[in-house]
């Protein structure tokens, strides 16, 4: 299948009908809870406005995003359903929030205030979500705090206070203690709290192993793309894998022994050698720390990137693969005959996790949004 658009050699496929699956099997672990599918970063790299359209499609009743910009561009997306902030946002984003209806996260008085002040200049209503910490100790208020802002936040009109909740530290570890003690905590505060109305917890690894943390909502991110946090969560849960990235081989050179490859010279073929020159690298996705040790897929074969990635491209060797010629398909994620290479493989190489490389995989690269094996949409930097 011939990409879609003109240029550069470089594309994801983003397979919907993945995307669709993944949100059926991860809504039958939580119900009854509500899914909140997690769309940060550009959705791990997968494109946040059509994965925000086709999981909403799928089932799930709400997006997150970590910052009021994410959650905007969703909005002129034509995204109408509730989008949450997550992250921390400053009080002088109180406009915007309002302006577009977001549903901050809020860890403190200056901004309920703002957006009180905000709520009421709009004639607009905000329902915000508390964050409780709970052990993770990056942002959110202890137990005493966070009561006493959701009982002020009460008092403030064009505020309601509509959720509580926190994020679990250690989740996909095999053992749960420290989990189920940020759990508690978080139904402590709950309990003194009996009149908000939400609360939630459980994300991925969470909704795999710990059904009784699902409460009435349950935020999934990297699950939505077809990974597993860890090996030993979800045993038995079948997802499916979202996004292929793929180039083409733009030359192939024959060279004689005692040749070097790339910036700094850090690869030199003791015999002559064939090496193949792909338009991918670091600014793409490709991280630098997979230099000489990622492999990619051509004609169905493994082939060993050698030298420095650079920012813009790589080389890989493919003496022992016949007939590679300009123009031939590679598979840098993905399938290619009976083969595959996925994020949990790249990661290891570069001693790393899926979530980086998924989400470093940046907006110039053109995507390809297929349903029934057939481009439906296709984004660039053009539109």
């Amino acid at each position: 299948m011939e990409p879609s658009y003109t240029g550069r050699p470089l594309w994801a496929d983003i397979n919907l009908d993945a995307l669709s699956h993944n949100v059926t099997t991860l809504l039958g672990a939580a119900a009854p809870a509500m899914l909140c599918a997690t769309v940060k970063a550009n959705a791990y790299g997968h494109g946040a406005a059509e994965v925000a359209r086709a999981v909403l499609a799928a089932g799930a009743k709400r997006v997150a995003v970590i910052c009021v910009d994410e959650g905007i561009q969703l909005r002129r997306a034509g995204i109408t359903q509730p989008i949450h902030v997550l992250g921390w946002t400053p009080a002088g984003e109180a406009a915007a929030v309002v302006e577009h209806g977001l549903t901050p996260a809020v860890h403190d008085g200056a901004l309920v205030d703002a957006l009180a002040l905000e709520a009421s200049r709009q004639k607009k209503n905000v329902q915000v979500h508390l964050e409780v910490e709970t052990g993770l100790n990056r942002h959110g208020l202890g137990a005493v705090e966070a009561v006493a802002l959701a009982e002020r936040a009460r008092t403030l009109s064009g505020v309601t206070v509509e959720g509580l909740f926190t994020h679990f530290a250690a989740a996909e570890e095999g053992d749960k203690t420290f989990t189920r003690q940020q759990h508690a905590r978080l139904m402590e505060v709950s309990a003194r709290l009996p009149w908000v109305p939400m609360r939630h917890c459980a994300a991925t690894a969470s909704v795999m192993d710990n059904p009784e943390f699902r409460l009435e909502m349950v935020r999934t991110g990297l699950g939505l793309y077809g990974y597993h946090p860890a090996p030993r969560c979800g045993v038995g849960m079948t997802l499916q894998r979202v996004l292929s990235l793929k180039t083409r081989v733009a030359r192939v050179e024959d060279l004689p022994a005692g040749s070097t490859v790339g910036y700094g010279r850090t690869w030199r073929n003791e015999l002559p050698a064939r090496v193949a020159l792909l338009m991918a690298g670091y600014a793409d996705g490709l991280i630098r720390r997979l230099s000489g040790k990622a492999q990619v897929l051509i004609k169905g074969e493994r082939a060993p990137l050698v030298g420095r990635i650079a920012m813009d491209m790589c080389m890989v060797d493919v003496t022992h693969v016949p007939g590679v010629v300009v123009g031939d398909e590679v598979v840098l994620l993905g399938d290619q005959g009976q083969d595959h290479i996925d994020a949990d493989d790249l990661a290891t190489w570069g001693e790393t996790i899926s979530w980086e490389i998924l989400a470093g995989i940046s907006a110039r690269v053109p995507r390809r949004y297929l349903r029934g094996g057939a481009v439906v949409k296709t984004t660039t930097l053009n539109g």
